[in-house]
């Protein structure tokens, strides 16, 4: 019993002497998929053409939306200025005195929905068109004024989105003095529901190009688990496990996807400054200082992140697959 019992105890102390604490495991682990990393790297280095030419893919495959999302986002901030520069003309009846204007002019100007109104009146509005139409000497001919009285109301800035001025110029043109009134939003409206279908279309085109990024990462992964076939099987054979030998595969996808995103920052910007030329000359000729922006710093993580998911889910499916069916016989 004294045998066994030193025997046993012999055993254990053995067994404590190779216990790895749980902070050399952490330590070992994080070493481990150091090396891994910094290996699946140079694969790549010792195939620089094509793994290029799948990063590339993959970078001027994000470019293209990323792109359409600047020039929508810029169409959305345009917009929104414009939603926001709403201006309701009130065209007043031709009968009414000085005073009976004066006097409705101040009863709009003292409504809750209103912060400025301004007269033009007929004659000032003539002028105006004398100068601006180049029909001046045909206006001499005419023997009275044609052009009414307006009332160019703004809203407050709670009144300026399409609904709630289209609101208030219903009950303005109630009033007894319009005959009429005009809230020119409509072409706002159609340029909202064109900026509505790039949107859909974009996102639409997203996914596809997305589900594109995957299966070429995926194909690329799977090829070369299938050239390193052999020395898997004798990975499996001294005993390492599947995530052992996924692990570099996927750290080349992450690869992939850390360069392409580099290279969709740089086709993206590279797109905007083309593209911002182009518009700097069409807003020229509408007298706006309009330039196109760019995508801000929070953006360009959100593309960069996007690229690495995308190089990570194509190898994972790949790995997944390949990976275990590979069984050394």
């Amino acid at each position: 019993m004294g045998l066994i019992s030193s025997g046993s105890s012999k055993k254990s102390s053995g067994a404590r002497s190779v216990k790895i604490s749980f902070w050399r495991r952490l330590v070992m682990f994080f070493v481990t998929n150091l090396q891994q990393g910094i290996g699946s790297l140079g694969e790549l280095s010792r195939t620089p053409w094509a793994s290029l030419m799948t990063i590339a893919v993959l970078g001027l495959s994000l470019t293209l939306p990323a792109t359409l999302y600047v020039v929508v986002k810029n169409a959305q901030s345009a917009t929104g200025e414009w939603d926001q520069a709403a201006e309701i003309s009130l065209f007043l009846r031709k009968d009414l005195q000085t005073q009976e204007i004066q006097s409705f002019r101040e009863r709009v100007r003292l409504m809750n929905e209103v912060e400025t109104v301004n007269l033009i009146d007929r004659e000032a509005g003539l002028r105006e068109f004398r100068e601006s139409s180049g029909f001046g000497s045909a206006l001499d001919y005419l023997q009275s004024n044609p052009l009414p009285d307006v009332l160019v109301v703004v809203p407050v800035p709670e009144y300026r989105s399409s609904e709630r001025a289209q609101r208030l110029l219903g009950v303005l043109e109630q009033e007894r003095e319009v005959d009429s009134a005009r809230l020119d939003l409509q072409w706002l409206q159609r340029l909202q529901a064109i900026v509505n279908v790039v949107e859909n279309s974009l996102a639409a085109l997203a996914i596809l190009l997305s589900l594109a990024v995957v299966l070429i990462v995926g194909n690329t992964i799977r090829l070369a688990i299938l050239n390193r076939r052999d020395e898997i099987m004798i990975m499996k054979l001294v005993g390492a496990t599947n995530a052992y030998i996924q692990r570099p595969f996927l750290y080349t996808g992450f690869w992939y996807g850390v360069i392409g995103g580099v290279i969709a920052w740089i086709s993206t910007t590279l797109m905007v400054w083309w593209i911002s030329a182009s518009v700097a000359q069409l807003t020229a000729l509408y007298d706006s200082s309009f330039r196109l922006a760019g995508l801000d710093f929070s953006e360009m993580m959100v593309l960069w992140l996007v690229a690495i998911v995308l190089g990570l889910l194509g190898s994972w499916i790949a790995v997944r697959r390949h990976v275990a069916a590979i069984e050394p016989t």
